[in-house]
């Protein structure tokens, strides 16, 4: 090959590949234009107006032994050491890509040995370097690969968000969740000492007649109730500290430990969080840009199918020297060059490039399902956590109002009874109405607390400042 050849060569390696991908187009979001429940257009304004504010994970657990709890969580996690390794296995298969595009340059001596007919030996001594079976990107084959690399490995990044969001609401979930034991603990110990007073004092009436024999098994039954709500509700604090410590990677710190003697469930508070608009999701959640950025993979991939039924060109070059003796390897006079370009045309493949073309295609369109079921997912879930904390907050109140009646109840009844005005039935009832209501206020309590937290995970995790558009500009640069 002369050289005006060569040249040629050379000069359409470094030409733009033309690419046969598909035009990427986000699909609609299949989902309503505001969330259920907002009844006049000024509400969905004014909830739109508050998510202008940035706030982070730590402006809304403003609780200083959640935040350490959360802390951490992010350090020792295992499931989350996994997903940001996965990060790091995406970006390595990216690198792979990215390699690709370019020509592989490699030093070589070979030498050789081969005897004569005349008995004398024949040496034959190389050394150069070689370019293999580079393959020169015309119909955009690799650059489709290293675009769907790139997707890809965004596609983790998101998903990496989406475990540490998960974690910090899980955590913060098993924390309120083991507040609530302790404080069912201490109601269930008062009310089975409470009843274990009133079973004494049963028994003293019966034996100077002054009480029935079924007014002491209804005593009995009340303090056996209670002390298996009390062996339950330990049983259930054993296995909320488990799963805790579980999420830590370590077990409950001694700060937390001592916490747990003394706080208050009805203490902690949380940053409210406005909604916003549903179509804010998209930029929000980790999970749908995770969605999303798979989509992209899947057309990139259509572009590498397509590219198969074109030609594929490599090229393999040589430089170098030869000699008949190593010492005489890289004198002047023995240096050369080899190129050898290679075309392959695929003419019949059994319907093998179609078939791969098909595949990808149903690919993308199951990709445009998965993004659309994720954005149904998202607002779904945010509706459920707007709906619980409306609601809830209703609950609270009431369950609230009904200790307070069932307080003051006891107490009157306890004095009716004191005084022969009522009868033990009528004390033994108020009893357990009042440790009723005081297991169903601090059940409502945890309910409304962790509605607020999975209204921030489903939120995404908070109002979090986004990068600005240089800042991804570059971020993407960098990776391609």
């Amino acid at each position: 090959m002369n050289k005006l050849s060569l040249i040629a060569l050379a000069c359409a390696s470094l030409l733009p590949a033309c690419s046969l991908m598909p035009t990427y187009e986000r699909p609609n979001a299949p989902v309503a234009a505001q969330w259920p429940g907002m009844a006049t257009a000024a509400d969905h304004k004014k909830e739109s107006n508050q998510t202008n504010k940035d706030l982070g994970w730590k402006d809304f657990f403003s609780d200083p032994t959640v935040r350490e709890l959360i802390d951490t969580a992010l350090a020792n996690n295992r499931d989350l050491r996994v997903s940001v390794l996965n990060i790091e296995q995406a970006r390595a298969q990216l690198g792979i890509r990215r390699a690709d595009q370019y020509p592989t340059v490699n030093a070589t001596v070979t030498g050789s040995r081969t005897p004569n007919n005349d008995g004398s030996i024949k040496s034959a001594y190389a050394g150069g370097l070689t370019v293999t079976a580079y393959e020169l990107d015309f119909f955009g084959r690799v650059a489709s690969l290293k675009e769907q690399a790139l997707a890809q490995y965004l596609a983790t990044q998101e998903g990496s968000k989406t475990a540490h969001i998960s974690l910090m609401a899980t955590v913060a979930q098993s924390w309120l969740s083991l507040l609530a034991d302790e404080e069912l603990l201490s109601a269930s110990r008062q009310t089975l000492a409470s009843r274990e007073a009133s079973l004494n004092l049963v028994s003293l009436r019966l034996q100077h007649g002054a009480a029935s024999e079924l007014d002491l098994r209804l005593a009995q039954t009340l303090r056996e109730s209670a002390r298996a709500t009390l062996a339950q509700q330990q049983r259930q604090r054993a296995l909320d500290e488990n799963a805790l410590t579980l999420l830590l990677g370590q077990a409950l710190p001694a700060s937390a430990q001592a916490k747990l003697a003394n706080a208050q469930l009805g203490a902690l508070r949380f940053a409210d969080l406005p909604a916003g608009l549903p179509s804010e999701l998209l930029a929000r959640r980790p999970d749908i840009r995770q969605a999303e950025q798979q989509l992209i993979a899947s057309h990139a991939n259509i572009g590498a199918a397509r590219a198969a039924f074109f030609p594929r060109i490599s090229l393999t070059v040589g430089a170098g020297s030869a000699s008949g003796e190593l010492a005489g390897l890289f004198k002047d006079g023995s240096w050369g060059w080899t190129l050898a370009p290679q075309l392959v045309l695929p003419i019949f493949d059994a319907g093998r490039n179609q078939a791969n073309l098909d595949s990808a295609k149903v690919t993308r369109d199951i990709a445009v399902a998965q993004y659309e079921k994720a954005i149904q997912s998202a607002f779904r879930e945010v509706s459920d956590a707007l709906a619980g904390r409306d609601t809830l907050a209703q609950q609270l109140q009431a369950s609230q109002a009904l200790l307070d009646a069932e307080t003051a109840r006891s107490n009157l009844t306890k004095l009716r009874f004191d005084k022969g005005a009522a009868s033990q039935l009528d004390w033994l009832d108020a009893q357990r109405s009042l440790f009723a209501a005081q297991q169903a206020l601090i059940q409502t309590r945890l309910a409304s607390l962790q509605n607020q937290v999975v209204l921030y995970k489903v939120l995404g995790g908070g109002f979090l400042a986004e990068p600005s558009p240089d800042t991804v500009a570059q971020t993407t640069g960098a990776a391609r």
